[in-house]
């Protein structure tokens, strides 16, 4: 997708674009699989994403990226992210910026928050009955004492 500009727009979601201009794609020799290639094609691909500058990202979603991020944040801010899980440069590429927009898409989650609930008064009796039938069990299995008198 294209914005007015004409420069290549990635969509996140309906509220989320990002523009392909603050992502920096560098492309590096791989490890692992590839034949005579692996030496002399660079098809690992390594994406940067400038976190706390994307003017892309609303406040909210930027805090949610760096704990959903965790490893692959740096202290500057910006998320790394390593794709070679295939052979060629474009499907590495796609992979990347793939990988990049699921993790937008999970930190643009709101989380459900939590609301402190109280037990019914039936179900802290039935819990206590519960309790006071299980401390039957054990004290019947316990040794009889004797005693002298």
């Amino acid at each position: 997708m294209r914005n007015t500009i004409g420069d290549v727009v990635i969509q996140v979601d309906d509220d989320i674009a990002i523009d392909e201009n603050e992502i920096q794609l560098d492309f590096i020799r791989s490890s692992g699989p590839g034949g005579q290639n692996v030496n002399k094609v660079s098809t690992s691909v390594q994406l940067r994403f400038n976190v706390t500058t994307s003017p892309s990202l609303k406040e909210d979603i930027r805090k949610r990226l760096i704990q959903v991020g965790g490893s692959k944040i740096t202290r500057e801010g910006i998320l790394v992210i390593h794709a070679r899980r295939f052979r060629t440069q474009e499907q590495n590429r796609k992979d990347a910026i793939n990988r990049l927009v699921e993790l937008i898409r999970k930190a643009a989650v709101k989380p459900k928050i939590r609301r402190r609930t109280k037990s019914t008064q039936a179900a802290r009796k039935r819990r206590l009955a519960t309790k006071r039938h299980r401390s039957n069990i054990k004290r019947q299995r316990r040794a009889v004492e004797y005693s002298d008198e």
